[in-house]
């Protein structure tokens, strides 16, 4: 029986196990330390690299990049201190792209602010630069003050439009932290995400482009903000030869052990991305004659994927064998990954769902071991933010109800691709 296509899961090399054991040897086995020392500056030259040559008349050439990296234990935590440096306290908004996962939202709401959430463009399918002005300009009107912050996600890897972000945020002086979790080595006009605005957010969970088991990192603009970001990272400690603390500061450093993995990583993150972006090809050359599936591409030469995961939608016109039982009973768990304790569903469906299309073919790719997910349900939608403003325009909306997510990760090969393209076809009235 053919072992079960995983949606996304890192790959180790065999390096990490020299950091680790060198973190042993050293009795580093703590938060900090010279494999977290080490593993920044490998980020810091990663992430300042660029690309000179990008086919694009609308690039333009940038500046050498200086920016600076802090590691931490999670995505998450790097949202949430990057709000703190930007100011974001209770009674604040922030503005934050709609169509993403929750930990881009959530942070703004440990602080007591609100988030107000942004719909998407076609194109990318993310943050609508138009409605982000529209929304701006609105709060204000509303409030009587700005928004603190704009949250910009890279969905799937894919870059948002940030030079009209930039503009729109620089004119208004309102800061941008990029949540690039999920485009780590994506790149617009051949600069990598995460570095154009005041903070850059990366993950390194089990199933992204790198891992380090857990954690995360936040790019910042130079030393200053990065020492800023490290002292409340560290339980914001004052420098008495006692612990004095005069503001609330988190335990979300990265430990030595969990950078030692990443220094691993770093050897072969240009490898995996390179595969990502095969992967994707593959896809798009084994699916361009199939009526009713249309995978989600770079839009134009300004954009460079890293293609986290490949991504398709569906005509809602398209019939998938079993079409008809879709939703019809109450799944026992939560579809994706390690989802830890959930609830238990109280119905089967819900007022925003994927169309009956695409939870079929979902359905049918498990039966035959592939793993495969709806798109992010927009957050306007989540029940827990039902009372937060939103500007939308139906594009996440339409795109959750007709999207899927289908296996990218380094350990899915070209048979791979066949198989899973072979089982989408069969899947097909």
């Amino acid at each position: 029986m053919r072992e079960r296509i995983l949606l996304c899961l890192a790959h180790m090399s065999g390096k990490e196990q020299d950091f680790i054991k060198e973190a042993f040897d050293a009795n580093w086995v703590v938060p900090l330390g010279p494999n977290v020392n080490g593993f920044e500056k490998d980020l810091e030259e990663f992430v300042n690299s660029s690309k000179s040559k990008v086919n694009c008349q609308n690039c333009e050439e940038r500046e050498p990049l200086d920016k600076k990296v802090v590691a931490l234990s999670a995505g998450t935590a790097a949202v949430h201190l990057a709000l703190i440096a930007c100011g974001v306290g209770a009674g604040d908004e922030v503005l934050v792209q709609s169509f993403t996962f929750c930990a881009s939202s959530h942070p703004i709401t440990y602080l007591g602010a609100t988030p107000v959430f942004i719909d998407s463009e076609k194109e990318s399918w993310n943050m609508d630069p138009e409605l982000l002005e529209e929304a701006i300009k609105d709060r204000i009107a509303k409030t009587g003050k700005k928004p603190k912050a704009i949250v910009p996600v890279a969905l799937y890897g894919m870059p948002y439009k940030i030079d009209k972000i930039m503009e729109i945020a620089n004119r208004y002086g309102i800061p941008v932290i990029e949540d690039a979790a999920e485009g780590l080595g994506s790149r617009y006009c051949g600069q990598v995400l995460g570095t154009f605005g005041k903070y850059g957010v990366l993950s390194f969970n089990g199933n992204k482009m790198i891992t380090t088991s857990g954690g995360g990192a936040l790019i910042c603009d130079n030393d200053e903000d990065k020492n800023t970001i490290m002292w409340y990272a560290t339980q914001a400690r004052e420098s008495y030869p006692y612990y004095q603390h005069e503001a609330i500061g988190y335990n979300y450093r990265m430990s030595n052990i969990c950078a030692g993995i990443g220094r691993g990583q770093m050897t072969i993150i240009n490898d995996h991305i390179a595969h990502h972006r095969h992967v994707q090809e593959l896809y798009c050359e084994l699916l361009k004659d199939v009526k009713g599936i249309t995978m989600h591409c770079n839009p134009a030469p300004e954009y460079d994927s890293n293609f986290w995961l490949c991504t398709a939608t569906l005509d809602p016109d398209l019939k998938i064998k079993g079409q008809e039982n879709a939703y019809k009973t109450i799944i026992t768990g939560a579809v994706g990954g390690a989802a830890g304790v959930i609830h238990a569903a109280s119905t089967a469906t819900t007022d925003c769902q994927p169309n009956d299309n695409v939870e079929a073919l979902r359905v049918c790719l498990d039966k035959a071991n592939i793993e495969a997910r709806p798109l992010w349900k927009p957050m306007h939608k989540q029940p827990v933010y039902k009372n937060a403003p939103a500007y939308v325009n139906g594009v996440s909306e339409a795109l959750f109800a007709t999207g899927i997510c289908l296996p990218a990760g380094p350990y899915v090969t070209d048979d791979d691709v066949r198989y899973i393209v072979d089982t989408i076809k069969a899947s097909i009235i």
